[in-house]
């Protein structure tokens, strides 16, 4: 797991408060070689990866760069060459800014969720509010998908799950920018340490994305700053997940990216193809659909749980 702190409510001397990160284990992600290993057989873990959606250049260099690893290193059996290959993905994968940003002090945090509908996003926020209500914290959690009344009553289960106080809009179809205000405000108001907002998940044209979450994130600053726009993903649409990161990407300032659904998936490579191409890191990952069932994301299980046999 990646290190992790925060600034504590009320901490003494300005001194960052170390939290435990959720342990999940993550050997259900599906191995890209369940077969026997071999110097003979390295070639074709390039159509695997591109299978799994690491993208063609991607595939490519990994596969290279694994073939010259393992021959300076004289590695040749199932295990050794699993090894390399776990260990070159790492390196891959890592990434120095996959900590939420949760170390500014200036509270509440206020997170926006991002993602269009079925992705996950209405779950990733129960969960992710579970595990900051559980670490002592104060959540406000704000339904601002105020099109669909599902996830207005869906949030409000997750809320009531994660024992968070929870916003709902005054009225139906209300416009999501009042919504994301309130929570804030109500944030605000209660002393709460984080409030995390979840947004529209429509798929409309750029320029109806762009203002909706452009006018979401103008109400909220007004007494606020954000601290982080999560992008969910989810991992098994595979290069359909690439195009949502891309959108989304296009028209909001997305900070991190959340990718559900890894578990059992034969597309995990999408994880890496996202941190590629956009330059934006993978923060949590969903591994199940239980409310504990979320992982900050480590680049070193991730890749052991794609070598494994």
């Amino acid at each position: 797991m990646v290190d992790f702190k925060f600034w504590r409510k009320g901490s003494k001397n300005d001194e960052l408060a170390e939290v435990e990160l959720p342990k999940r284990d993550l050997s259900g992600i599906r191995s890209l070689f369940p077969g026997e290993m071999s110097s003979d057989s390295i070639q074709d873990l390039e159509d695997i990866m591109l299978m799994a959606d690491f993208g063609f250049q991607a595939s490519e260099e990994i596969v290279a760069q694994l073939k010259s690893r393992a021959n300076k290193l004289g590695a040749t059996s199932d295990a050794e060459l699993r090894l390399v290959l776990k260990d070159l993905l790492v390196e891959y994968l890592q990434r120095e800014d996959a900590q939420l940003n949760l170390t500014s002090g200036k509270l509440p945090y206020v997170f926006l969720v991002v993602g269009v509908n079925g992705a996950g996003k209405t779950t990733t926020i129960g969960k992710l509010g579970r595990w900051l209500s559980d670490g002592g914290w104060k959540v406000v959690l704000g339904a601002a998908d105020t099109f669909r009344a599902a996830a207005v009553e869906q949030l409000a289960t997750w809320a009531k799950r994660a024992e968070t106080e929870f916003v709902s809009p005054e009225k139906p179809g209300q416009d999501p920018a009042s919504v994301a205000y309130q929570s804030v405000a109500r944030a605000i108001e209660t002393d709460a340490d984080i409030a995390i907002i979840d947004t529209a998940g429509r798929l409309q044209n750029k320029k109806d994305l762009m203002d909706e979450l452009g006018k979401i994130r103008r109400a909220v600053e007004k007494i606020a700053q954000v601290d982080e726009v999560l992008l969910v993903i989810d991992s098994t649409t595979g290069q359909n997940g690439l195009s949502q990161a891309r959108a989304f990407s296009e028209v909001a300032d997305v900070t991190g990216m959340v990718l559900t659904k890894l578990d059992g998936t034969a597309k995990g490579g999408v994880l890496y193809a996202i941190q590629r191409e956009f330059d934006i890191p993978v923060k949590l990952v969903g591994v199940g659909e239980g409310i504990n069932d979320f992982a900050f994301f480590s680049a070193e299980q991730f890749a052991r749980g794609l070598v494994a046999r």
